[in-house]
């Protein structure tokens, strides 16, 4: 498998203009002249702040710049003679220092890093491995005992090759992080001479909620793109510090909480698990953390857990991938003091598409107004265009209109790993189809109705699985921790609702009789024979609910084991 596969399915985003993006206001500066790479980038970044801190983590690693490259030079070389020529080199590994070395590491190797997603089925890694054509993979004894799997190809582990490091590697790194000038670092450090915008940066697979994962192919340009985004719509302060809690198999983990620190000089505090509330909030609490970047259900847990006087540094709370409740806000104003600013992206998205910000922000016609508004995803990163198009017809609608989101801008992906069908299907002329529903006010704040893929069709009427969700909640009085539908083939109807619920404290049939006095329409209300009780909802590893195995779980409920289909 060759890397020029990938290449060639890439799309027409670099012909986006600033007349396609309608906003000359808060068009996108150009990037930085050293950030040719990410391996440029971060090799400026360390030599121009080698006595800063760069990265720590919960078992009190903890590395300035210099040492960052330092480590990651050594690293490369010992890596380089395990993995020889491969292309790909596959991670699996949480979010710690030793794991950010590892991505640098490959990165300054001139390679690609793929970060494995720990969380998931040996088949769904096997998957990923496969279509890469990855023959090594980075990890750790810890994490292999902790998965209970191997992966299929030549599992390296870190503390093993920490082992073969030698003297000479050491005296080269040295020399790499202190002495030879930077103009002449490319004849010692691959990545500087080979990688440059349009090279390949990482393949992201996505979850594999609802299918097979498909590897998302990111280049150095989308990626160092919405880095320079964000910090330009955010406003990042000169020493933000950035609680990363998200794995780096995530794009947000990959892109912000990783190459956003490395490349603007940041400094990241790391931590395997977003649900440790009580490491969580003392890492916050010790390092001042001040942008903290999660769903609502993991920050939910803080607030409700943690200690609020931990927290009183954050200053950027960006949310996502679920929506913010009103209530769930209601907390976090009350309890910390600090407005959640939701925000919006998608792995093919690099990811980030649009955010609140805490400050002011300028409009398309000079004003100045709220760069929060609740209930939105905020505003357009600068250089990012989106419109809405009829779901059926394709047709462009107007400012306002509720219809499917497209997006265009210098962080839409180069393509789907060697599938350039399913690549064509989501982007057309640079602009990328999201799946998702919504509109686009007048001052261009984005708000987000609905997922075309939490549909169902009912008797020839589109049923939101959100909607029917929410009105169950409602009911109940109970969160999006405690109800998830899903659908099954209908041969009546097309499809059937099912309710994946934990204890809800009422039966199914007196649930059904209050929706029934609701506004929700007779036809989205959902059988008392339908209900499924589990004892916890499938969530993945980044937080987000797993589609997938919800339906299989309803399909193991209803469905004949001879009536399934296993590709779904």
């Amino acid at each position: 498998m060759s890397i020029e596969t990938v290449k060639n399915t890439k799309t027409t985003e670099s012909a986006t203009t600033l007349d396609d993006l309608e906003r000359p206001d808060l068009s996108l500066p150009p990037l930085p002249a050293d950030w040719k790479s990410l391996a440029s980038a971060f090799v400026h970044s360390a030599r121009s702040r080698s006595n800063k801190i760069a990265l720590v983590d919960s078992t009190k690693a903890s590395l300035t710049y210099g040492d960052a490259l330092l480590r990651s030079a050594a690293l490369g070389r010992a890596i380089a003679r395990s993995v020889q020529d491969d292309a790909y080199v596959g991670i699996f590994l949480p979010p710690t220092v030793p794991t950010a070395v590892a991505n640098i590491a490959v990165t300054l190797l001139g390679k690609i890093p793929v970060n494995l997603n720990y969380t998931s089925s040996k088949k769904i890694v096997d998957s990923s491995i496969e279509q890469c054509g990855i023959k090594h993979v980075l990890t750790s004894q810890k994490i292999l005992d902790r998965a209970k799997f191997e992966p299929a190809a030549n599992v390296v582990r870190l503390e093993e090759l920490a082992k073969t490091v030698t003297t000479a590697d050491k005296i080269f790194a040295a020399a790499v992080a202190k002495i030879v000038p930077i103009p002449l670092l490319g004849a010692f450090l691959p990545g500087l001479r080979t990688l440059n915008l349009d090279s390949i940066a990482t393949v992201i697979f996505t979850s594999g909620s609802t299918g097979d994962p498909k590897g998302v192919v990111l280049s150095q340009r989308n990626v160092l793109s919405n880095i320079h985004q964000i910090n330009n719509h955010i406003e990042l302060l000169p020493d933000e510090v950035v609680l990363g809690v998200l794995p780096f198999f995530h794009s947000f983990g990959f892109t912000v909480t990783l190459w956003t620190v490395l490349c603007l000089g940041k400094k990241g505090v790391y931590h395997f698990n977003p649900l440790d509330t009580k490491i969580v909030t003392e890492l916050c609490r010790e390092h001042g953390a001040n942008l903290l970047v999660g769903t609502p259900t993991f920050v939910r847990n803080y607030v409700h857990r943690g200690d609020p006087a931990a927290f009183r540094t954050i200053v950027h709370l960006v949310l996502g991938a679920e929506k913010l409740r009103s209530d769930t806000a209601n907390e976090i104003r009350e309890t910390w003091k600090i407005e959640p600013l939701e925000g919006y992206g998608c792995t093919e998205l690099s990811p980030v598409v649009s955010v609140n910000t805490p400050h002011d922000r300028p409009t398309r016609d000079g004003r100045k107004i709220s760069g929060n508004r609740p209930g939105s995803v905020g505003m357009p990163l600068p250089g990012t265009a989106i419109k809405t198009v009829d779901p059926d017809t394709g047709v462009d609608l107007k400012r306002g209109e509720t219809g499917l989101i497209l997006v265009k801008g210098p962080q839409v992906m180069t393509g789907y790993l060697n599938k350039p069908e399913a690549t064509s299907k989501v982007i057309r002329d640079g602009w990328y189809s999201t799946g998702d529903l919504g509109r686009q006010d007048a001052d261009g704040f984005l708000w987000i109705t609905d997922r075309l893929s939490r549909f169902s069709k009912i008797g020839g009427e589109m049923v939101s699985h959100l909607k029917v969700e929410s009105a169950i909640m409602e009911a109940t009085g109970r969160d999006e921790q405690a109800v998830a539908v899903t659908s099954l083939p209908d041969p009546k109807r097309g499809e059937r609702l099912i309710v994946v619920h934990v204890d809800l404290g009422q039966t199914p049939a007196e649930i059904c009789r209050k929706l029934g006095s609701s506004d929700l329409p007779k036809l989205w209300i959902p059988d008392p024979a339908d209900f499924v009780r589990v004892e916890a909802l499938p969530i993945l590893g980044t937080g987000k609910l797993d589609l997938r195995t919800l339906r299989e779980i309803a399909r193991e409920r209803f469905e004949p084991k001879e009536d399934r289909d296993e590709t779904c």
